[in-house]
Parts: structure tokens; C-alpha cells; sequence
């Protein structure tokens, strides 16, 4: 590899100067990943208080969901679930989770966005291709759960961009798509004011005109989420259905955590094809004459202010989610580009081979 190659391979990440100070402060490690990149990325605290900064590759890492010592990623084809080995209070090499890929279901190109888990533990994904929301099977790629009420049909046409999911209660609550289509690849034509919110529920459309939404999340009373195409992080109005804008993003919004009082949005550099191209973000930049980043923008939802960021320059340029780690100081995780793999090793309960109507057979 010469050295242009090699410049052009590189990254930095740097953040504002009290951004490890809020991160000690919150008890709180951070994960996002990146499908241009292939990467998931896990930050926390050093020792001596600067930035772990720790990275692993998974082939298009996408949706992230992070559910105590459980964390589920998204890629190409594959579902993962990743369970840290540490017991409480214990640690490695400075790290106090180690988070082991476990369980994978081999989905098939999905193009599996948002993750989540249900009340009743059930694995929940939008599957952005069928236009659905669906769940893991033991046979076959997918189980659908539920589609919009103007899908007719589950292709694999991808006609909505359905992409975002928010929980609330434990059950799927409410959807994003960039627009309401009904043909295949439908969406790329109404990506300027297509966007709705969708009550998965009462299965309505309850807030539109939005551009290019993702991420929704129900958090404190409110649904949350990005109005990614201008540039807006927001809330839906519950009475009127419009989206009220609390903090302009300086970039392509898409991934978003709340952690107490605080949203953490991942932005991303918007990309030079027609799916990004002659939306309003453009002139949003320019009116606040900013360029457009990459990295994680950290707003305070009472104020509205940017008070931290995490910035990434050089050949990363997307993300696509964001995920809080509560009471998480220094998080890694194992991939398989490596040898640890082979060497982490844990040991689970004792069970007992007999089940208990096979020790009553036998006294």
C-alpha cells in the first residue's frame, strides 16, 4: 500500500474539550456504528480520563440496540447479539465490559435499520427491503409483523424506506418512512417532504411533510426523532401532529440516543448521489454557514444547545446509529479480524443433565 493510499485511509476523531467530562459526569460509554466503514465503534474513558476509543469490524454495521449487558448490531446479512463476559464490578486490561458476539441469525440482505427488543424479549427489526417490521426465525429469514397500512404487498422492492422504530411500553409504537409509495424504489421521488411518522398501534399516519425522518424515539412523554432531510432534531406535536424543532443538526442526522436530559445524534456527511442530493439541509448550511460533519452531536433537550460533540474527519463520512451504555466506563467488544476470539472464554450456570420427571422415574 503506498502512502496516497494510506492517507486516504485514515480517520480522526476529535472531541469537544469538556466531552470526556460529561461522559464521567453521566457514567455513560457511547456506541455507533458505520455501514460505510463497516465499523462498530465503542467510546468511553481512559484511566487517566481521556478518550477509549475502541473499534471492531462487522460488514455494513447498522442498527444498534443496547439492552444491559446485551448489545444487538445489524449488517450485511447477518443479526448479531453481543453479551458482555464480565461480571459486575470486575475488569481486563482496563476494560469493564467485553462484549462477545454470541448468537447470529443469517437474515439474508434485508437491509436490516433499527433494532430493538420487545417486553417479552422479542427480537424486533425494520426490515427497510420489505417494507416491514419483522422478527428473527429459527427457518427462515424473516417472520413479518407488521407493514403500513398502504403496503399491499411484502416485496422486496423497498417502495417506503421504512427505517425508523420507537418502543414505547414495550411494544413497537411508532414508525418513520420517507414517504407513503407503494412501488418499488417509490421513495427516492418524495425524499424533500414525503416524510411520515407512522402509529404502528392505531396504524395511522400521524405527522407528514416531513424529509427524509429517522430515528424516532419516545422519551419523557414525547416522540422524538430527526427530520433528517433539514437538518432538525424535534418532537411530534401530539395534538396537531407537526414536528416542533428544538436543535439544527450541522449534517445529515440519522442515529439518536437519549440519556437523561440529553440526545446524542449521529451525523453524517451527506453523500454525493441523488438520494442526498437538493434537500432543504442544503440551504439550512448555508443560511447558518456551516459544512456539513460527520460524528456525534450532543444536545441538551431543555436548552436546545449543542453543549458537546465527537467529530470524525478523514474516509469515514456516515453513521447510521447511536447507543447510550449506561453506568459503562470503558466498553470493548470482539470481532473476528483478530485472534481473541479464540481465547475469551466464560462458563455458564450449572444444569443439570436429568430433567426433573427423569430423576422421579428413577428414585
Amino acid at each position: 500500500m503506498d502512502r496516497s493510499t494510506r492517507e486516504q485511509l485514515k480517520f480522526e476523531l476529535t472531541a469537544s474539550r469538556q466531552f470526556p467530562s460529561w461522559l464521567a459526569e453521566q457514567k455513560l460509554s457511547l456506541a455507533f456504528s458505520t455501514y460505510q466503514a463497516g465499523k462498530l465503534f465503542l467510546i468511553g474513558l481512559q484511566a487517566d480520563g481521556r478518550l477509549s476509543i475502541f473499534e471492531r469490524t462487522f460488514n455494513r454495521a447498522m442498527g444498534l440496540y443496547a439492552q444491559g449487558d446485551v448489545l444487538y448490531l445489524s449488517t450485511l446479512y447477518q443479526l448479531w447479539r453481543f453479551v458482555n463476559t464480565l461480571p459486575a464490578g470486575a475488569a481486563v486490561e482496563g476494560y469493564d465490559r467485553v462484549y462477545v458476539p454470541r448468537i447470529a441469525w443469517t437474515t439474508g440482505d434485508l437491509d436490516i435499520h433499527d433494532v430493538a427488543v420487545d417486553g417479552n424479549g422479542r427480537l424486533t427489526f425494520v426490515n427497510t427491503l420489505f417494507s416491514c417490521l419483522a422478527t428473527v426465525d429459527e427457518n427462515d429469514s424473516f417472520a413479518p409483523l407488521w407493514k403500513p397500512p398502504f403496503i399491499t404487498k411484502l416485496a422486496a422492492e423497498d417502495r417506503c424506506h421504512l427505517n425508523g422504530l420507537a418502543m414505547k411500553d414495550g411494544r413497537p409504537a411508532y414508525v418513520t418512512a420517507v414517504c407513503r409509495s407503494d412501488v418499488g424504489d417509490g421513495w427516492r421521488d418524495r425524499r424533500v417532504d414525503g416524510g411520515i411518522v407512522i402509529d404502528v398501534q392505531g396504524n395511522e399516519i400521524v405527522a407528514d411533510g416531513l424529509s427524509m425522518p429517522h430515528s424516532p424515539r419516545w422519551h419523557d412523554g414525547r416522540l422524538w426523532l430527526l427530520d433528517s432531510g433539514h437538518g432538525y432534531l424535534g418532537y411530534i406535536d401530539p395534538k396537531s401532529g407537526a414536528f416542533e424543532r428544538v436543535a439544527f443538526c450541522p449534517g445529515y442526522g440519522r442515529g439518536l440516543a437519549i440519556h437523561g436530559k440529553f440526545a446524542i445524534v449521529g451525523l453524517s456527511k451527506p453523500r454525493d448521489n441523488k438520494a442526498f442530493q437538493d434537500l432543504p439541509l442544503d440551504d439550512a448550511l448555508k443560511k447558518n454557514d456551516a459544512d456539513p460533519r460527520c460524528g456525534l452531536w450532543i444536545i441538551d433537550l431543555e436548552s436546545g444547545d449543542a453543549v458537546h460533540w465527537l467529530r470524525i474527519d478523514g474516509v469515514i463520512e456516515e453513521l447510521y446509529d447511536v447507543a447510550a451504555l449506561p453506568d459503562v466506563i470503558r466498553p470493548m467488544a470482539l470481532g473476528f479480524k483478530t485472534d481473541e476470539i479464540r481465547r475469551v472464554l466464560s462458563v455458564g450456570e450449572e444444569r443439570s443433565w436429568l430433567t426433573e420427571a427423569d430423576d422421579t422415574a428413577g428414585a
